[in-house]
């Protein structure tokens, strides 16, 4: 059995691949076992979560068009702060609260997952 971490639609599974006859073409379909649910696997666990009031993860699976602020600039409460497309529209990210932006995790062209952390404000 060989493990395998494999991503569907931005989200990570643990599947285990049985190989089978002694060398030969596999005939068969793997099978494919996913993960029990609130199993982190590392790829998941590699990606910064939001946890804090200022905040700001990505509402969906998509990618970076394009960074409105820089780290260290002061925003407002509705000011955009990127553009992020998912499912060929584009999206306004805004900031949630007043305040000054501490962290930046995204340029322009990354893709990022649902839930991912993109920029906090303190």
């Amino acid at each position: 059995m060989s493990k395998y971490i494999i991503k569907v639609n931005g989200t990570p599974y643990e599947v285990e691949v049985e190989e089978v006859g002694g060398g030969r073409p596999i005939s068969a379909a793997p099978k494919l076992r996913a993960t029990k649910p609130g199993h982190t696997s590392a790829a998941k666990a590699a990606q910064p979560q939001a946890g804090k009031a200022g905040d700001v993860a990505a509402p969906m699976p998509g990618t970076v068009l394009k960074v409105k602020v820089a780290i260290g600039d002061e925003v407002k409460k509705g000011q955009v702060l990127l553009i992020l497309e998912a499912m060929k529209m584009e999206n306004e990210i805004v900031a949630p609260a007043d305040g000054k932006v501490t962290a930046l995790n995204v340029e322009a062209g990354k893709s990022v997952t649902a839930g991912e952390l993109m920029v906090s404000i303190a």
